[in-house]
C-alpha cells in the first residue's frame, strides 16, 4: 500500500495530501480520530500526531495506509488501514520521520501539514 500524491502516470499532479485517495484516507481517519485532535499529518508514510485528553504533553501517533485502484473494474475502490502505534513528544515524532526518510533513501523529505489539508475548521 502506498500514499503517493498523483500516483499513476496519466493523472495530473496534485498538492501533497490532496486527491481522491487522500480524501478516502481522510474519511477513514475521521472515523477513528477526531479531526480537531490532529496536530500534524506527515505525508511521508501517512503518520498522524494527535492530541488526546489522557496523553498529557505527548501526542498519540497513528500510521495510515491506503491503496486506491485507478484502473479496471474495481476503479475507485480503496483499502484503508489505520493503526495507533505510539505516544511521543512532538519533537521526537518529527525527528523520527526525518530519520526514517533518510534511512529509506527516499528523495522526498517528509511533508508535515496541518489537519486543514483534509478537514475544514
Amino acid at each position: 500500500m502506498g500514499a503517493g500524491a498523483g500516483a499513476g502516470g496519466d493523472l495530473p499532479p496534485v498538492a501533497p495530501g490532496r486527491g481522491p485517495g487522500w480524501e478516502k484516507l481522510a474519511e477513514a481517519v475521521a472515523q477513528r480520530v477526531s479531526p480537531t485532535a490532529i496536530e500534524t499529518i506527515y505525508l511521508f508514510r501517512p503518520v498522524l500526531a494527535c492530541r488526546g485528553p489522557d496523553a498529557g504533553d505527548r501526542l498519540r501517533v497513528y500510521t495510515a495506509r491506503y491503496m486506491l485502484i485507478v484502473r479496471g473494474k474495481e476503479r475507485g475502490q480503496s483499502r484503508v488501514e489505520i493503526e495507533e502505534t505510539g505516544l511521543s513528544p512532538a519533537q521526537v515524532i518529527a525527528h523520527v520521520m526525518q530519520a526514517a526518510a533518510e534511512r529509506s533513501g527516499d528523495p522526498e523529505p517528509p511533508v508535515a501539514v496541518g489537519p486543514a489539508v483534509w478537514y475544514e475548521g
